[in-house]
């Protein structure tokens, strides 16, 4: 199993990139998104992957983020639903309004993705609406795999002296929020789902946790 790759970027097509890991170039597929981002030709990058085995082929894929694997592998659990297609939708929503939109019930979003029609985009929602509170939890796991040519820490090159700790990655305070919140709601009794959509419809006016389970709470209270 191929987990990660950490390798310079060789070449950038339309829908993969090739990464030359110590002379050997590992042909990734790559939403939309994640190309996007991605530094330029040689430059130094860190991809998790996740390996898609068929019958008649194997296919890797490509994210910058443990979180971002996580909702592809959360996607293609869905009947119906193939890598590729998870890719699409990954390539049109980032992972905090992909969960908000499942949460809220609201797959019209969904329909964003090219080739994701209202059948799929329902049964996503349906299927995963309980899911929706692991899903949104999601931390960033990590600062995105842009760069990582440094030596180790106390390596060669620092002296014995370990650099800093990278920044946080953005989204990670308020993904810690929503992670305390759903986990918050889910001790005083209520269920996944309906948390789950009290704290999306609460996020836009709320920063910290202790605001966030508040507005959660106003929503959930009866006649909310």
């Amino acid at each position: 199993m191929i987990g990660r790759l950490r390798g310079t970027v060789a070449a950038i097509a339309a829908d993969h990139v090739l990464i030359d890991v110590a002379g050997v170039g590992y042909e990734v597929f790559c939403s939309d998104r994640t190309r996007a981002a991605l530094p330029g030709l040689g430059a130094m990058v860190v991809v998790y992957t996740e390996l898609v085995v068929r019958e008649d082929l194997m296919q890797l894929y490509g994210f910058l983020t443990p979180a971002a694997r996580a909702w592809h592998r959360l996607l293609t659990s869905v009947q119906g639903v193939g890598p590729r297609a998870a890719l699409a939708i990954q390539g049109a929503l980032d992972e905090a309004t992909l969960g908000r939109a499942i949460a809220l019930g609201d797959w019209a979003s969904l329909r964003a993705a090219p080739g994701v029609g209202p059948k799929i985009a329902q049964r996503i929602v349906n299927e995963l609406k309980e899911k929706a509170p692991e899903a949104m939890a999601l931390a960033d796991g990590g600062a995105p795999g842009l760069a990582d040519p440094g030596a180790p820490p106390g390596g060669a090159g620092t002296g014995g002296i370990e650099p800093p700790a990278p920044a946080p990655p953005p989204g990670a305070a308020a993904a810690g929020a929503r992670a305390e919140a759903l986990s918050a709601l889910g001790h005083l009794g209520y269920g996944p789902a309906e948390a789950a959509r009290a704290v999306a419809e609460a996020e836009g006016e709320a920063g910290d946790t202790p605001a966030l389970i508040r507005a959660a709470l106003r929503r959930l209270a009866p006649g909310g």
